[in-house]
């Protein structure tokens, strides 16, 4: 096994800018010279291509006991197949969401945060975990008109308060996402270097 890299998520409410601010801060620790991947859930793996299929895009929201264990499923795959083989090569590997999102959409939707915390225990914690933090009233403006079943005021509000936990119980590092897209990417990338260089990562 090579030396261990490191492993960065981003989390956040549906139309908070998430993906584009995971890609900008890969495309920028690239240029800086480190060697990354970019990675997301649901996954490109068979199990994430259902999932887009029978519960994201569904007529209406399955079984949150089975979204929940559908999600589990495929994180152990993710995790499995990609994130832990690019660490092992010494990488960083930066994901679009992770499992504190199964704990935020499954735990609004009643489920016990514990048992999804079980489920999922194959989970590696990751060295960082960032949450942009954009007001729901804000995000449900930005979707599509195709939404998913889980775009709707009152699930992203509930949602919202549970990734609040995690930010309270430092799990979560909390980025406000209500400002231009170059700020709140040059605050991720000023936290995350900050860490790089504690944690002495070294470039390639």
């Amino acid at each position: 096994m090579g030396r261990r890299g490191f492993f960065i998520c981003v989390e956040g409410l549906d139309g908070c800018g998430k993906t584009i601010q995971t890609k900008t801060l890969v495309e920028r620790l690239r240029k800086k010279g480190y060697d990354v991947v970019y990675t997301a859930e649901p996954s490109h793996g068979k199990i994430g291509d259902f999932i887009r299929e029978y519960c994201l895009h569904g007529e209406k929201r399955v079984s949150s006991i089975v979204e929940a264990l559908l999600f589990a499923a495929d994180r152990f795959e993710h995790v499995k197949k990609e994130i832990i083989q690019a660490l092992n090569e010494g990488k960083i590997v930066v994901s679009d969401r992770y499992v504190y999102s199964s704990s935020a959409y499954q735990g609004a939707a009643g489920l016990d945060l514990k048992w999804i915390e079980i489920i999922n225990e194959h989970a590696m914690r990751p060295d960082l975990a960032v949450f942009i933090d954009v007001e729901p009233e804000t995000v449900i403006q930005r979707l599509k008109p195709e939404k998913s079943v889980m775009e709707n005021l009152e699930t992203q509000r509930k949602v919202r308060e549970v990734y609040m936990k995690f930010v309270e119980n430092g799990e979560l590092t909390k980025i406000n996402g209500n400002r231009s897209k170059r700020e709140v990417a040059d605050d991720i990338l000023t936290v995350v270097l900050r860490l790089l260089e504690k944690g002495r990562f070294m470039k390639p």
